[in-house]
């Protein structure tokens, strides 16, 4: 089945409709004024639990011992001065029962909190702000295609880039030694600096550039990028029900730039900075 990056346009169209569909204006997006756009705040996080399923993964310290909670705390506190009226995590949406019975089992005190960044802090900030429930909004399923339409790491290899790909995958051991010596709120500052993101979304390019005029591996795996990117936004435009709801993602941080991208270009949301909020944890911190 030939690569159809217009199936993405697709599904969020149908992702925008069902929202419509179930209560908000009949209005397009791009028609809301600044009155009808409800707040965002997208906050990137290293995954916390070294799961090691990202192209560049970093290690991360074991944010379980004492003193790396009471920094998370000192986060958490600093957020939740966002006031979100929902918190949307990086969880499959299909899981949203098993999201919020963890969440509520937290609250009874029968859930320990894992080291997921779901955990340490959706969940913290969602008991702090006294949220009923947390949602689940990820989309991570295969794209349309065949896996070797998108399998950029055998075109590289067998096109004699390995090294170049290895190059392009590195993880940064300034990142690493980072996370080893500065408290957590400086891990957040790190990953959410506008010029952090801009340099860590400037690889994709690099992946986009794996093939020929055959085989574009790279290009459809940038596009497939993109398109989960999109549907995860869908599921935020449907989340948002209510001009006056406050919206608090705590993603992976690769997905930021995107995800605030289809957010403003869009006009569906008033982005919110967290810059301010996460200097104010790191203050903490250093008083």
């Amino acid at each position: 089945m030939p690569y159809r990056f217009n199936s993405y346009l697709i599904g969020i169209a149908t992702l925008c409709a069902s929202a419509l569909a179930q209560g908000q204006e009949a209005k397009l997006l791009r028609d809301r004024t600044e009155a009808e756009r409800p707040a965002i705040m997208f906050v990137g996080s290293p995954h916390l639990a070294n799961h090691n399923r990202d192209v560049i993964a970093t290690t991360v310290p074991d944010v379980l011992t004492p003193e790396r909670q009471a920094e998370i705390a000192e986060v958490v506190a600093a957020l939740a001065r966002f006031k979100p009226t929902k918190i949307a995590v990086e969880l499959a949406s299909e899981k949203q029962a098993e999201l919020h019975q963890r969440y509520t089992g937290m609250l009874s005190g029968s859930y320990t909190l894992s080291r997921n960044e779901m955990d340490q802090f959706g969940m913290r900030i969602a008991a702090a702000n006294k949220l009923p429930t947390m949602y689940a909004v990820d989309w991570n399923k295969m794209p349309p295609g065949q896996i070797s339409d998108l399998d950029y790491q055998a075109w590289a290899k067998a096109n004699g880039l390995g090294e170049r790909l290895a190059a392009m995958t590195a993880t940064s051991p300034v990142n690493d030694a980072l996370m080893k010596t500065t408290p957590v709120a400086s891990w957040l500052i790190e990953n959410n600096a506008p010029e952090k993101l801009a340099a860590r979304h400037r690889r994709y390019f690099d992946y986009a550039m794996l093939g020929n005029e055959d085989a574009k591996p790279g290009a459809n795996w940038v596009a497939s990028w993109y398109g989960r990117n999109l549907k995860i936004f869908g599921n935020l435009v449907k989340l948002a029900d209510s001009p006056k709801d406050r919206i608090l993602v705590i993603y992976g941080s690769g997905h930021i730039p995107l995800l605030r991208e289809f957010a403003v270009q869009s006009g569906a949301f008033t982005d919110i900075d967290p810059m301010p909020l996460l200097r104010e944890a790191a203050s903490a911190r250093r008083n």
